[in-house]
């Protein structure tokens, strides 16, 4: 299988987007409202509608930067709310993209990408984040077994991935996940090492 822009244009075109929950997912939101830095730089990889990047940007966050195969989904987020800066809407392979980020928020983004690109996935984000930055969100805590996306996975598997390159503040089962995901999902703080 080939995730490529066209398979996940296709995707969207088809409307099959059965990750979308339709708002910001509580666990990123409860850490969102804690930041308190408004010019942190921000990017959010495979953003998709963009929930979080929205809530951000409604509560004065004025650095963030949303990167997605996809034009669909930032079409979708400029109807909801058309004074995001189309500046910061990037149609970009993840692992093409250059800049130098305070923080990445992954949701569902990483559970799109074959397992055999996470060591991948995990490196790009270490060389996207300015030194003391940090990559923080949600990942499945079970492996479904797919052959397609949504891959998931356990936590000593991700503490494995991310080791090398990443101190992990934290990863445990997010308390307060959409009911759907309840029990299968783990809240992550990884801190970038030097």
């Amino acid at each position: 299988m080939n995730l490529d822009k066209d398979f996940w244009h296709s995707k969207w075109e088809a409307q099959e987007t059965g990750w979308d929950i339709g708002h910001v997912s509580t666990p990123l939101k409860e850490y969102i409202d804690q930041l308190k830095d408004k010019n942190s730089k921000i990017l959010i990889p495979g953003a998709g509608n963009a929930y979080e990047g929205e809530y951000l940007f409604r509560s004065g966050f004025t650095n963030v930067y949303l990167l997605d195969f996809s034009e669909i989904p930032f079409e979708n987020l400029l109807k909801r709310c058309p004074d995001f800066p189309k500046k910061n809407l990037i149609n970009q392979n993840f692992f093409e993209h250059s800049g130098a980020y305070d923080l990445i928020l992954e949701q569902t983004f990483f559970s799109a990408i074959h397992p055999s690109d996470r060591e991948k996935y995990i490196k790009k984000n270490h060389e996207l984040l300015k030194d003391g930055g940090s990559l923080v969100g949600l990942l499945f805590g079970v492996d479904f077994g797919n052959p397609h996306p949504p891959f998931g996975g356990d936590e000593a598997t991700y503490r494995k991935l991310f080791k090398p390159l990443f101190q992990l503040k934290i990863i445990s089962e997010a308390h307060n996940s959409i009911d759907p995901r309840k029990g299968n999902e783990l809240f992550f703080i990884a801190k970038k090492k030097s």
